[in-house]
């Protein structure tokens, strides 16, 4: 996991805390849905974001769907010193942040100073502002390439611009960790908050949707070149034929549970459990990360009440993440959803979504549907949530995620007490 971290100048000490860390606000943009309650109500009706690519001309490409973020005017959404100097990326997460912190109630004004911080993933940095930098460069030469190119690229601009939009002066930086960054900048904000900063902004957005970033993902490999946006992304089913890419992603505001509720605070629920670990050659260790996760929360395999499925949409990981699931809940043992079915794999965008979903589940006490999937194949043995599901009890939640090269990550979402 690569990290980057940008510490703030002498400051007071701070008290560490001795309670949980909860979440009180949440940022969404989704292809299928602009802000938390929108996203939020699309996904419990199916409604599927994935849909033919119109940032660029994609015509000439093998793939040409995607899951772009549906209405988003930058110009509606920040001032115009912010639109010369940013890439979509950075704008989506200026905005989710903004939601969040307004959701949660927070001020950082009425903050101490140095006591808030910011914490993001991002895998893909500012790919549309480089690419429009470099064809400056090569075009009409190196005096026409912006001076904020110098940092409007860079994996850390979110964190960064968050951070000075909000005056957050505390401990911040940045995780790279592909898939699973969402869920690795979630803990250590997590761990921030424990240290005694008294708010973390942390998740991860995510934008690559432009002839350079397209080229890196096709280069990857793993995209279903099915046309149907119905039927490009399968996951655990036998048809399954790659994976499709999203922009987006969610951001949250993290606090001290005693300092919330001492406020008043609404709380979606708490970060109870958190894992990482990393594949070795042959070794496969997403169950590993399952197990340390249910362990940091303190709960029991039978309490995990729905799974958020990494769901790779292709064959053979998607065969050893239902072996995962498996080995840790037996077969068919607890239901599993992937509701990334709808926005397509968002890189470090991903897994802060599903984590947002597994939050609004615990709170609504409802499972979101996996679309497109009518039935697991059968050497996926999960019982697959193809249909919202009601009327049970959703006490905690696990969420999994993997990045390419080997990153696993699991988190326990648990309902507030």
């Amino acid at each position: 996991m690569s990290t980057a971290t940008m510490e703030a100048p002498a400051a007071p000490a701070l008290a560490p805390s001795t309670t949980a860390t909860v979440v009180t606000g949440i940022g969404v943009a989704a292809p299928n849905g602009l802000g938390a309650e929108a996203w939020w109500a699309a996904v419990l009706r199916g409604e599927s974001g994935i849909r033919r690519l119109t940032r660029f001309d994609a015509s000439g490409y093998p793939v040409r769907i995607a899951g772009e973020v549906p209405g988003f005017l930058d110009e509606e959404h920040l001032p115009s010193r912010l639109l010369t100097q940013t890439d979509r990326v950075t704008r989506l997460s200026l905005v989710a942040a903004k939601e969040a912190l307004d959701d949660s109630g927070t001020d950082p004004a009425d903050l101490p100073a140095y006591s808030a911080g910011v914490v993001t993933a991002s895998s893909a940095g500012g790919f549309e502002f480089g690419q429009r930098e470099l064809q400056e460069l090569w075009s009409k030469g190196g005096q026409y390439v912006s001076a904020y190119q110098s940092f409007a690229w860079f994996y850390a601009v979110n964190t960064g611009q968050i951070s000075i939009r909000h005056g957050l002066r505390g401990s911040s930086g940045v995780v790279v960790s592909e898939q699973a960054g969402g869920l690795d900048a979630v803990a250590h904000a997590r761990r921030q908050i424990r240290k005694g900063a008294r708010v973390m902004i942390t998740g991860g957005v995510d934008s690559g949707l432009c002839p350079w970033g397209w080229a890196a993902h096709l280069a990857g490999g793993g995209l279903s070149t099915v046309e149907d946006p119905a039927a490009a992304y399968l996951p655990f089913a036998a048809e399954a034929t790659g994976h499709v890419v999203g922009e987006g992603g969610a951001l949250f505001v993290l606090e001290d549970a005693a300092a919330a509720r001492a406020r008043g605070a609404a709380v979606y629920g708490t970060i109870a459990g958190y894992a990482a670990t990393f594949d070795g050659p042959g070794t496969p260790r997403l169950v590993d990360a399952a197990r340390i996760a249910l362990a940091d929360a303190g709960v029991r395999p039978d309490e995990i009440d729905v799974v958020f499925a990494d769901a790779a949409g292709e064959r053979d990981a998607d065969r050893a993440e239902a072996a995962a699931l498996t080995e840790v809940f037996g077969a068919c043992g607890v239901p599993v959803t992937a509701p990334k079915s709808m926005t397509g794999r968002l890189l470090a965008g991903g897994a802060s979504l599903d984590l947002a979903a597994a939050l609004f589940a615990v709170r609504d006490q409802v499972i979101p549907p996996t679309t497109g999937t009518a039935r697991p194949a059968d050497d996926c043995p999960v019982d697959l949530v193809t249909v919202t599901r009601t009327g049970i009890r959703l006490r905690h939640a696990l969420v999994l995620a993997r990045g390419r090269g080997g990153f696993n990550s699991a988190a326990v979402v648990s309902a507030p007490a």
